[in-house]
């Protein structure tokens, strides 16, 4: 029996792959396509994605092919200046094409042992107390102790398992490609400008490769979703910019919608959910990629601990309780966003108040850390304001924090030298240090980064806060 299949080859799939072999756990991970399309819908990381990268000590793969980029706000096309006093150590976001960081997670869980198979369609599930049996298309089959579905918005396990998926149809789509132009490139970028007074669904933006990626509106919503054809483009571009700017060659084409919807549950008995299967919504501020990584970041460690058997009652539970409302957010960010793209007078002048508000500092760090995902907090309970947000990567007497945390372990960082994880060091690591820049004695981090535990006052000890979220403690070895 397999420990877990992840269906899907995304970036949501590879990380959890990626995340659950750095404990141990035999991932299968099922792949319906033959060979990467090189469809890039998701275009970078955004500064909590690259946090998430560096504490697993792949940034530096990243950095090397990418383009660093810094950008305060990015709410519908509105972009201001970075907002100082961020809390984060990577105030910068990085434009990366989604097939690069598809071939990186795909390296890295390969690297780590996960089982990548392509050409797997599955078709059909069925799940008992011990496990799941996976049927697959080719009349193959799989068992797993566990199923997790990152296979996108139409998500076959979603729909197998039962799973609702509520929320808003599209009112509106837009075409997405990339191909080339004969247009001169002066001409485009003259064009372009003028038509994004107004409509900023809307752009020829140029590509490494001479290229151009390409979005317009959609004339209407069509009803089965399928990639638009060339003539569409061309139509489009003509009716909206008075110019199809002689585009051609196209390398790939696609459609997306203004839906948002979101599972119910996440959790299905053995069968769990994340990225696309869990969310859809508009791209706009580029979050979608975002979310999904940081849904399988949020999620390995706790199922990894479920496979060992060390577990607390309660944590894999507490993925539906974190990551749902965060994903709420997010659907609810996007169809504002949406709102404020329009081209009625309406939406437009709500579009130009809304880039005044943004020039206060306050208003800029909320939209920014709404956007990147750096102000996320969970709640755990009461406590201080750092109970349930990540950490930063912060400097240590040798090294940095993040330095620490390659491993995918929990961490208790101790500035008293008082503090002990016997009982917990096979899954937690102590570090002694000063550290002036954390305002605590003591904090325990869990694998994600986010603080479980804070030292002070009316605080738990910390070996309930270790049983918390890293189970019982193993006996200590007869003497």
């Amino acid at each position: 029996m397999i420990d877990v299949v992840v269906v899907g080859g995304g970036p949501t799939g590879l990380m959890l792959a990626c995340e659950l072999r750095l404990h141990g756990v035999e991932v299968v991970v099922l792949e319906r396509l033959e060979a990467p399309t090189g469809e890039s819908r998701g275009q970078g990381l955004h500064a909590r994605s690259v946090e998430v990268m560096d504490q697993r000590g792949l940034l530096k793969r990243f950095r090397a092919v990418s383009r660093e980029f810094r950008a305060g706000g990015l709410f519908a096309g509105v972009a201001k200046e970075w907002p100082e006093g961020m809390d984060t150590s990577h105030p910068y976001g990085l434009a990366t094409p989604q097939p690069v960081t598809e071939e990186l997670l795909w390296e890295r869980a390969e690297e780590l042992g996960a089982q990548l198979r392509r050409g797997r369609e599955v078709v059909g599930l069925a799940q008992d107390e011990q496990g799941v049996d996976v049927e697959l298309a080719d009349g193959s089959r799989l068992r797993a102790r566990w199923l997790v579905g990152c296979d996108g918005g139409r998500s076959t396990v979603r729909k197998l398992a039962g799973v609702a998926f509520p929320g808003e149809p599209a009112t509106a789509e837009t075409l997405l490609g990339q191909m080339s132009a004969a247009a001169d490139p002066e001409r485009i970028a003259e064009v372009v400008a003028e038509v994004r007074r107004t409509e900023l669904r809307f752009g020829l933006h140029p590509e490494g490769d001479g290229g151009y990626r390409v979005i317009v509106p959609a004339e209407g919503v069509s009803e089965d979703r399928a990639a638009p054809t060339m003539e569409e483009f061309r139509e489009r571009l003509r009716a909206v910019a008075g110019t199809d700017f002689g585009v051609h060659s196209p390398r790939w084409l696609s459609r997306f919608g203004d839906a948002t919807r979101q599972a119910e549950r996440y959790r299905v008995g053995r069968v769990l959910l994340a990225g696309d299967a869990a969310h859809i919504h508009p791209p706009t501020g580029g979050q979608g990629l975002n979310l999904g990584v940081q849904d399988a970041f949020n999620l390995g460690w706790k199922l990894a601990a479920e496979v060992a058997g060390w577990a607390p009652a309660d944590l894999l539970d507490s993925y539906q309780a974190e990551r749902h409302p965060v994903g709420a957010g997010v659907l609810a960010n996007t169809r504002a966003q949406f709102t404020l793209l329009g081209t009625s007078a309406g939406a437009v002048a709500l579009r130009e108040l809304f880039a005044r508000l943004m020039d206060f500092p306050d208003v800029n760090r909320h939209i920014t850390g709404l956007i990147t995902a750096v102000d996320v907090r969970y709640d755990l309970g009461p406590g201080p304001e750092l109970l349930g947000r990540r950490l930063r990567d912060l400097p240590l007497a040798e090294g940095r924090l993040f330095e620490r945390m390659h491993a995918g372990r929990g961490l208790l960082l101790d500035r008293t030298g008082k503090l002990s994880v016997e009982g917990w060091a096979d899954r937690v690591d102590l570090l002694v240090d000063d550290c002036p820049e954390l305002d605590a004695p003591a904090v325990l981090l869990r694998p994600d980064g986010h603080v479980g535990w804070v030292a002070g006052d009316g605080a738990p000890d910390v070996a309930s806060a270790l049983e918390r979220w890293f189970g019982a403690p193993r006996p200590a070895p007869r003497r």
